[in-house]
């Protein structure tokens, strides 16, 4: 049964998901917050939409990038390189992003007369990112819960995995991760260097998946 509205990026996690769950999920949601690579993303989450027949609308959030501040949003300072445990990485986040999306996706499926809402953060993002970590997606789905009246639920399948699980996962379902974008730099080719786009290195080989990407090492 076709429960669910799916935020989905265009990148690697969100678009496994949606593979991974596509029997269940009637609406995905890409939003436009102004980051640099949005551009890159949304059109993949767009594409693998229409392979699979659901319907997909993107969002804008242009106020963030006027009142946020965040490396990962256009104007903001250059991107950091390095690995995700590094601490410059923090500079990448975006104040409570994933709280703003999911309201919103929240109040989108209660007035589609759904039940439940999929995000698609995982282990690796618990370092630096507060809203990825499990005590805020089981306080968020408590409160979604007791916010609406059908009690929409918010579901994490993949917040105990890696990405190199995740990998595996797509591996798996068959999926083309070159049809996806992970690079926080957003320029013409993934940069190979910042955090997103070492992660995604090292899961795919992780995965013994072979790497396509093109990189501008």
């Amino acid at each position: 049964m076709k429960d669910t509205v799916l935020i989905l990026s265009g990148g690697m996690d969100s678009t496994t998901l949606l593979y991974d769950y596509q029997e269940r999920i009637a609406l995905a949601v890409s939003f436009d917050y102004g980051s640099k690579h949005n551009e890159r993303e949304i059109p993949f989450a767009r594409l693998h939409c229409e392979r699979l027949g659901i319907k997909h609308i993107t969002i804008p959030l242009s106020f963030m990038t006027d009142y946020f501040k965040s490396s990962l949003l256009k104007g903001g300072e250059d991107i950091p390189e390095g690995h995700y445990a590094d601490e410059n990485m923090k500079s990448t986040v975006v104040p409570f992003r994933n709280g703003i999306m999911l309201s919103i996706a929240v109040g989108i499926a209660e007035s589609n007369g759904l039940t439940c809402v999929m995000m698609a953060n995982h282990g690796g993002d618990h370092t630096i990112y507060p809203d990825c970590r499990p005590e805020f997606v089981e306080a968020f789905n408590q409160a979604a819960q007791a916010g609406t009246f059908v009690g929409v639920r918010l579901e994490s399948p993949y917040t105990h995995l890696t990405k190199g699980d995740i990998a595996r996962r797509g591996k798996a379902l068959g999926i083309d991760y070159a049809e996806t974008w992970s690079c926080y730099k957003g320029g013409e080719k993934h940069c190979g260097k910042c955090g997103t786009c070492v992660e995604r290195r090292e899961a795919l080989a992780e995965a013994g998946i072979a790497d396509t990407t093109e990189y501008d090492l």
